[in-house]
């Protein structure tokens, strides 16, 4: 079994930033992409960011200049920097990850959503 671990989430004022982690623990032959989504109360979930095994990175533009996806692969972990905080952010955030495990194909993981609140 593959498990995602997210970490870092809690409350922060408006432009502060905060430090979001997703671990992949488990049965894990390779990782494809790992990326970051998120939803608000009446929304949809949307993606923040994704970066491939080699390093490439995609964005939102609502994020962009302000939030930075990258992954430590020795590690088997994903990282998101939030800088600059808007109240707009606020949601549960999701790691994802599209991981080879004993079914010897690529298939997509979910971690357990971590709340990031940005008020005063």
């Amino acid at each position: 079994q593959v498990q995602l671990v997210e970490s870092g989430g809690g409350l922060v004022q408006p432009g502060g930033s905060l430090r979001l982690s997703c671990a992949a623990s488990g049965i894990i032959f390779s990782i494809n992409a790992m990326g970051w989504y998120r939803q608000a109360p009446g929304k949809q979930r949307e993606l923040v960011a994704t970066i491939t095994s080699v390093g490439s990175t995609q964005y939102a533009d609502s994020v962009k200049g302000r939030f930075t996806i990258s992954r430590d692969n020795a590690k088997n972990t994903v990282y998101l920097q939030m800088n600059s905080l808007k109240p707009e952010d606020t949601a549960v955030y999701y790691c994802n990850s599209e991981i080879m495990s004993i079914q010897s194909r690529f298939q997509d993981y979910w971690g357990q959503g971590t709340q990031v609140t940005v008020s005063s």
